[in-house]
């Protein structure tokens, strides 16, 4: 009777063991988009609300489908623009804390009137962003004073800056430069070229240093994880898939 005590409660403290190790696990990732959880054809996750602008009518078709017996997010586009976006509107994500953004993509070609220099050329076959919160304490009077007007006709504030990871057909990897937009919003190309189209590519950003080199200054809270495959510029057409999207903490 007392060996099977002793083992049952051996039984209770390894599960207890396991359960706290599972809890530690799930702390160190914040997981802001599983698509894999999903099975092809369903709605697309409720946390994922579509991203779309002004004057641009025409969308591109996003969708939860099988790829390799793994569901993931279907991108189309042809001739459009709208992305999809996770919210953090309680700033809860601190890249001091998740400084890692993980994920993985594949193309099905390249967009090739695509110029990261240029409005005319502002497409990309896939990318991923991250939108940081507007801190009206950080902004100088001309800043507060546009971000006001902005919320006048949005209903919300734009994001304080924002980091675009983007596979481009021209530019090399490596490549950093302000949005043609708008130097508020970084280009960083992180995967160049067609040598890997049709391909998965698994991709990680320490965001907390992007944000430093990019800005000089330390980053917000984060607002947002963006995806957007978009050919409204140069009128092409291109298909992407993306893989699930987490935050980590840095190891």
């Amino acid at each position: 009777m007392r060996t099977r005590g002793r083992r049952a409660r051996r039984g209770a403290a390894a599960i207890a063991l396991s359960c706290a190790a599972a809890a530690c696990a799930a702390q160190d990732v914040i997981e802001a988009g599983r698509f894999s959880a999903f099975r092809p054809g369903d709605a697309l996750p409720p946390q994922w609300v579509p991203l779309t602008f002004r004057n641009i009518e025409a969308r591109t078709r996003y969708s939860l489908a099988a790829d390799a017996g793994v569901t993931v997010l279907k991108a189309e586009s042809s001739r459009s623009a709208s992305g999809l976006i996770r919210r953090f509107d309680d700033g809860s994500v601190a890249l001091r804390e998740y400084p890692i953004l993980r994920w993985r993509w594949k193309v099905g070609g390249l967009v090739k009137g695509a110029d990261i220099g240029s409005r005319e050329g502002d497409d990309y076959p896939a990318r991923v962003y991250v939108t940081f919160r507007y801190d009206p304490a950080r902004a100088g009077i001309a800043m507060r004073a546009q971000y006001a007007i902005a919320r006048s006709l949005y209903g919300e504030y734009p994001p304080h800056a924002g980091i675009n990871y983007v596979w481009d057909g021209n530019a090399p990897a490596g490549t950093m430069r302000p949005n043609a937009y708008t130097a508020r919003a970084m280009m960083f190309v992180v995967e160049s070229g067609a040598r890997r189209v049709g391909e998965w590519v698994e991709v990680e950003r320490n965001v907390y240093e992007d944000y430093r080199r990019a800005f000089n200054e330390e980053p917000p809270p984060v607002s947002g994880i963006a995806v957007m495959t978009d050919t409204d510029q140069t009128g092409e057409s291109v298909t992407a898939w993306y893989g699930d999207i987490e935050l980590r903490r840095a190891r």
